[in-house]
């Protein structure tokens, strides 16, 4: 299947007819144990080579058939299926740290990620060191002899600025130190990093890749020498597992993820445009715009700008959240983002700033250009264009 275009693989990478029934679609394997031919160890240790299906925390088949499909879409050799992004990230750093160790990591990025970096880590001895990851000579500059891992997040939530991924690739590659990208908002639609030097890929799978709404899901994918201790040990002993029916609800939404992804770009470009000239909206951020001040980057790393966008108005947008949480009639006042549904939420930068971030000074500033005293992030979902302006125009001031 690998020589399959995007959207075949979306469809048909991990899966096939039912060797019994003929079935078409996917199984769902609920079972948590499976029936043994020969006795076999107690522990995953006991194993070596591919480990047969035993019990459903070690492994399972229709979560294979979404990590094969994942991988496939993602171009990676192997790929190992968790509860929810966050289990993912979790797995990536509690598994790859340990105490002595120091991360550098983006210093804009998804909030559970920050916090779990930023309060958790330390609290084992692992120290993180945030900049900002588009600034490459800082990023230089934050490395040390006892830094263990490079951490990304492009588009970074929710201010939708990039990292140059192959120029941090290098930087990581010439002190041997793993380079992590976290691509949710991009998609393997618009983004694959293990093809640009990176050496594993986080998704929140809860996100663009189910697209529905209706599943928690994460999954990481690199290379088979990578992964294989992140299922054997991250994955069965810090329990992290997702569920087999999450993982058939994710597989169906990951099918139409190519078409989908096109379809979420072409009405994020125009909901846009119409916020950017909108006299309320102070400023919109979305790679897709010539206005984003990374755009040359966006044209040479994304072949999709996806669907996320966020932006700054002139009126309090504490205010005005509470009037589009009441008033919006096709737009969901609600977190999350990636769903065939709109989703919009107001982001305060003080507030975010004391729970997750703590920016200060030059960073601190820099994160204001995007995001100001907050912004609006809006998922933009499969609805008419025209909808969305229409449903924003009549809150907006």
């Amino acid at each position: 299947m690998r020589d399959r275009g995007p959207n075949t693989l979306a469809v048909h990478a991990g899966e096939g007819a039912d060797p019994v029934t003929g079935a078409s679609a996917p199984n769902v394997v609920m079972s948590t144990t499976f029936a043994m031919e020969e006795p076999a160890g107690f522990s995953i240790n006991a194993f070596e080579g591919e480990l047969p299906y035993v019990y459903t925390r070690w492994g399972n088949p229709t979560v294979k058939m979404l990590e094969d499909k994942l991988a496939a879409l993602e171009g990676a050799q192997d790929c190992v299926a968790l509860a929810s992004g966050m289990a993912a990230t979790s797995a990536v750093l509690l598994a790859g740290l340990k105490a002595g160790d120091h991360l550098v990591m983006s210093d804009v990025n998804y909030a559970g990620t920050a916090e779990l970096a930023r309060k958790t880590l330390p609290e084992y001895g692992v120290e993180t060191t945030a900049v900002d990851t588009s600034d490459l000579d800082a990023v230089e500059a934050a490395m040390r002899p006892e830094t263990r891992m490079l951490w990304i997040e492009t588009p970074a939530n929710p201010i939708l600025r990039l990292t140059d991924i192959a120029a941090v690739a290098l930087i990581a590659s010439a002190r041997n130190v793993p380079l992590v990208v976290d691509s949710t908002f991009a998609t393997p639609v618009a983004t694959r990093p293990l093809e640009l030097g990176a050496d594993l890929v986080v998704h929140s799978l809860t996100k663009y890749i189910g697209g529905h709404g209706d599943a928690l899901g994460g999954a990481v994918l690199g290379s088979r020498e990578r992964i294989e201790p992140l299922r054997t040990h991250a994955l069965v002993h810090f329990g992290g597992v997702l569920s087999p029916f999450n993982a058939w609800l994710i597989g169906r939404g990951a099918a139409t993820l190519p078409i989908r992804m096109r379809a979420h770009e072409e009405s994020a470009r125009r909901v846009a445009a119409f916020l950017e000239d909108h006299p309320a909206v102070g400023r919109v951020n979305y790679p897709g715009l010539a206005s984003h001040p990374q755009r040359s980057l966006a044209a040479k790393q994304m072949a999709n700008c996806s669907g996320t966008l966020s932006f700054q108005v002139r009126a309090d947008g504490a205010a005005l959240a509470g009037r589009m949480a009441r008033e919006l009639e096709v737009i969901h006042y609600a977190v999350s983002l990636g769903h065939h549904r709109s989703l919009i939420y107001w982001i305060d930068t003080a507030a975010l700033m004391e729970s997750s971030f703590q920016l200060e000074g030059e960073q601190l500033a820099r994160y204001r250009e995007f995001a100001g005293d907050g912004v609006f992030r809006l998922s933009v979902g499969l609805e008419d264009a025209e909808d969305l302006c229409r449903d924003l125009d009549r809150v907006l001031p």
